[in-house]
């Protein structure tokens, strides 16, 4: 189907599904010019990756930190989870929501909206005296991340259209998805053995306050899309948003209640109604939140799935290993968090090398081999024994899976947007996070189970204390490493994208058996 039928079902004009005609002659003198060559293409491509490297590391940050906040405000194992589990529902329950406000109102605006709401709620998490106050700021961090995340690689994408341009962008952008998660880390435990653990909420605001005087100065005001009384898919976002927030609140959820509790098994399975529901709905209504068409651009969905399988691998080994080093090996929070400075330092190189190569080859033979180390170098790590020596038994695992899981974010963020209109580029950006979100939750949730469950058939047999908790995190890191790998199946239906945008002509309908 044309653009011009896809348009007028959306409602659209024809500046609509061609916006990046408008941003670009706002960014870029001509179409064949390279706007990141210029100044402001450089300060640009800065503003965006430092937007979603706070948001990265927000997701992280807080982990080492949890410790020193129980002990501080007398929390409960169970209250304590809330300060994870919060932020991680409205950041991925929302984010397709962000993402199509993002094309619905101006990339912009959600932008800006999104960093304002973050530096808000980290300052109020920060003065926070009691646990309430500090959860609450935490599930209005997700809201903002879940505005930022997608709105800022959107942007991107419509901003960085020139072939290298478009190439390089995405490189750094997928650079700083698995920089931000490691980053975090080392930044949580050196912050909160430091300055103490409100500063690694405080941290953000300084950045927010610089994000918010830069952004109106860098970024073009885009014109946002009509949107008028019922023409905004209320009952989609209704059940979009309600279900995955309960899917990730039953997966949080599962190991501490049991995965075949009818507690467990009623929030799944309304999660599950609510989503099926969602789907119906989409594809009867004229004007949907997720327009089903958008999985027609070829490899989309096979993108979207390896970024889940392969991120619930990756942040599953953050969960672990960070334990392990603590509550096995009995480090500190700094010690704990620098151990994944050569991780750190890994994602930096090979991002720049996958960025390189991806023009020559295309996306997905990086992706491929980027599965495959990943799911290796975890399985490296399975081996962990209980007195554990960093250079023998982490470093070398840790640096492989680093360089694989650089190489998939990079390519697979250039595969996933290949071919994407630009009036649907909050959307695609907002799926792909999406699917991120819910592979780490199901991951970790999954293999904490499976961890908890080995740990405790040890410790019946008579197994010492460490050795039955060492023995539960080798096997869990062991079905992270399956997964990673299951990650190489569905890459390979990935588009073999090479950086250059090509608009894809995406009809406005799909027919049920093509979904």
């Amino acid at each position: 189907m044309s653009h011009s039928t896809a348009s007028s079902s959306l409602g659209l004009s024809a500046d609509d599904v061609h916006p990046r005609k408008r941003d670009s002659a706002v960014s870029t003198p001509t179409d064949s010019s390279s706007f990141l060559a210029t100044g402001r293409g450089k300060l640009t491509l800065v503003l965006l990756c430092t937007a979603a490297f706070l948001d990265f590391v927000d997701s992280s940050i807080v982990n080492l930190a949890l410790p020193s906040i129980q002990r501080e405000m007398g929390l409960s194992v169970s209250t304590l989870q809330w300060i994870t589990t919060a932020y991680l529902l409205t950041y991925g329950g929302l984010m397709l929501l962000g993402g199509r406000l993002a094309d619905l109102f101006g990339r912009r605006r959600v932008l800006i909206t999104g960093t304002a709401i973050i530096g808000i709620s980290s300052a109020t998490a920060g003065l926070a005296q009691h646990s309430d106050l500090l959860i609450g700021a935490r599930f209005a961090q997700g809201v903002g991340a879940a505005l930022m995340l997608p709105a800022a690689l959107s942007i991107l994408t419509t901003s960085f259209h020139h072939g290298s341009d478009r190439s390089t962008a995405l490189g750094v952008w997928g650079g700083v998805a698995g920089l931000g998660a490691a980053s975090g880390l080392v930044l949580g435990g050196v912050i909160t053995q430091g300055p103490g653990w409100r500063w690694v909420f405080y941290v953000n605001v300084p950045v927010c306050i610089l994000l918010l005087i830069a952004v109106p100065a860098l970024i073009a005001n885009d014109r946002r899309n009509a949107v008028r009384g019922t023409s905004f898919d209320i009952l989609g976002t209704a059940l979009a948003t309600g279900g995955l927030m309960l899917l990730v609140y039953g997966l949080t959820q599962a190991p501490e209640h049991g995965w075949t509790s009818a507690r467990t098994i009623v929030e799944l399975v309304i999660a599950a109604a609510l989503l099926v529901g969602f789907v119906i709905n989409e594809h009867k209504i004229a004007n949907p939140l997720v327009p089903l068409s958008i999985f027609r651009i070829r490899g989309i969905a096979a993108a979207d799935l390896t970024q889940m399988l392969v991120a619930a691998g990756m942040m599953s080994l953050f969960f672990f290993i960070t334990l392990y080093t603590q509550e096995v090996l009995g480090w500190g929070e700094i010690k704990a968090g620098c151990a994944y400075l050569p991780f750190s330092a890994t994602i930096i190189i090979v991002s720049g090398i996958t960025t390189k190569v991806i023009p020559r080859i295309g996306t997905r033979p990086v992706i491929v081999v980027g599965a495959i180390l990943t799911g290796l170098g975890i399985l490296w790590l399975s081996f962990i024994p209980t007195d554990g020596a960093y250079v023998q038994d982490l470093l070398p695992g840790l640096i492989v899976t680093a360089a694989g899981s650089a190489a998939v974010f990079v390519a697979n963020t250039t595969a996933a947007t290949a071919g994407v209109p630009a009036d649907k580029s909050g959307l695609a950006a907002a799926l792909l996070s999406t699917a991120q979100q819910i592979g780490v939750a199901v991951g970790i949730a999954v293999l904490t189970a499976i961890a908890t469950s080995r740990g405790n058939s040890q410790l019946a047999q008579g197994h010492p204390p460490l050795d039955a908790m060492t023995a539960g995190f080798r096997i869990a890191l062991l079905v992270a490493a399956i997964i990673a790998l299951l990650g190489t199946v569905t890459a390979l239906r990935t588009v073999n994208a090479r950086g250059d945008d090509e608009e894809a002509d995406v009809p406005s309908r799909v027919e049920p058996a093509a979904v």
